[in-house]
């Protein structure tokens, strides 16, 4: 599924406590994933058309030490990315963009498609290292780490996730909260998409999403890093609240508010998050969001959300860590990213999802009314339908996009089919 996701707090309790015989847990997945679409000059199941990788993520915890006072793990994890040598066979394109790609002269792809194709470079790197130690109720950890906080986090969507080398502590002394404190140093989502150490473009443009630099190299976050703290409340049980600051060294402050209610099936939530540069145009960049539904407990669940940005400043309310645009609101589409976001846009978005014959069953429309000089008007319709098969999961999903653009004059109207297949061992 696209949206599965781990919340910080729960990652960070996890890799802590989750300890199997003789104090290691391994475990993984191997991913296969396919898409096809009709736009342009092609049509569904062209090569050119289409995109395909397969991932191999491998996984270990240890008890490094525990006892009544202290509790120590440390983790790893591993990403192999490979193609397969389906490129220029039966697909044209790819999935990650930790591949690197050459034509036949040697020359790294950068732009139009070469003549005879394009070569793509399998990629592996080390997603995790970290080690962490509970004492009470405060648990610290530091390394190499996925997060998941509103403005930063690590994105699920793609064959490849994003992570960071941070180091991060929570505290729950307080009854019904959870207090976050992190400083964030470097991660290899896209901010350098496409560029080496001494700032040459060497990344390939085949990938279907920058969520990941190439081969997972990690840079600077930001400028100089980033802080940030937060804090979860649910003392009023069907109602949390969170509050998010945070600053990234010398280029942008923002912060992040949130209440959501779960009530006798009766959902509703609020977000509001405000950015601005440190230097330039100081701005502050505006955007809220509402959502309304209904969960009639295993059947099914529908919500209504409308969210707006404002046109001032030059900071979104996307995910800073990639150059994906997806983000957390409630609006947000399932597929086309950077929409909702836009400064000076206003979005809508309907949703219902279910379980019918052991079949996950999900439908989104999103609406985005691009009030810009761009005038990027867009809508889109997603299905998607789920099963699990044993240990082995399998989504189909097919998605319409309708996408005004003032190049072309008209809108540009696609149809995307989609196939995630995924082992977990």
């Amino acid at each position: 599924m696209k949206f599965t996701k781990m919340s910080l707090v729960a990652a960070l309790l996890i890799g802590s406590s989750a300890f199997a015989l003789d104090n290691i847990k391994m475990s993984g997945n191997a991913d296969l994933f396919y898409s096809t679409q009709d736009n342009g000059s092609n049509s569904l199941f062209d090569k050119d058309a289409s995109a395909a990788d397969a991932a191999l993520n491998l996984n270990v915890t240890a008890d490094l030490v525990k006892n009544d006072t202290v509790a120590i793990s440390a983790g790893a994890g591993y990403t192999v990315l490979s193609t397969l040598g389906l490129e220029n066979n039966l697909v044209s394109n790819v999935w990650g963009s930790a591949h690197g790609a050459t034509i036949d002269t040697g020359a790294s792809y950068l732009g139009a498609a070469p003549v005879n194709g394009a070569k793509v470079e399998n990629a592996n790197w080390m997603n995790e290292a970290w080690i962490a130690a509970t004492a009470g109720k405060t648990t610290a950890k530091i390394g190499r780490m996925e997060l998941d906080t509103p403005l930063v986090f690590t994105e699920t969507w793609s064959i490849e996730k994003n992570t960071f080398e941070a180091a991060v502590v929570i505290n729950q002394d307080i009854p019904d909260t959870t207090l976050v404190g992190a400083y964030v140093g470097n991660g290899n989502g896209t901010e350098t998409y496409g560029q080496d150490v001494n700032g040459t473009v060497i990344g390939n443009k085949l990938a279907m999403g920058a969520v990941v630099n190439q081969d997972g190299q990690f840079t600077t976050y930001g400028t100089n890093g980033a802080y940030t703290v937060g804090a979860i409340n649910n003392s009023f049980k069907p109602l949390t609240v969170q509050a998010w600051y945070y600053s990234l060294t010398q280029l942008a402050t923002a912060y992040w508010l949130q209440a959501d209610l779960n009530m006798d099936g009766i959902l509703a939530g609020g977000q509001y998050t405000s950015a601005s540069l440190d230097h330039g145009n100081t701005d502050a960049s505006s955007t809220y969001a509402l959502m309304l539904g209904y969960e009639m407990k295993d059947v099914v669940t529908v919500k209504a959300a409308y969210s707006s940005a404002d046109d001032k400043g030059v900071v979104g309310a996307a995910n800073t860590a990639t150059a994906s645009g997806q983000s957390k609101l409630y609006t947000e589409a399932w597929w086309n990213y950077g929409h909702v976001t836009k400064l000076n846009n206003n979005a809508f978005a309907l949703s219902a999802e279910g379980t019918v014959a052991s079949v996950d069953l999900f439908a989104q429309y999103t609406n985005v009314n691009d009030k810009s000089a761009d005038n990027n008007d867009m809508n889109e319709f997603t299905v998607t339908a789920g099963k699990s098969f044993g240990p082995l999961d399998a989504t189909l999903a097919y998605v319409y996009s309708d996408i005004k653009t003032n190049t072309v004059g008209d809108d540009e109207t696609s149809n995307m089919i989609q196939a995630y297949l995924t082992l977990n061992f």
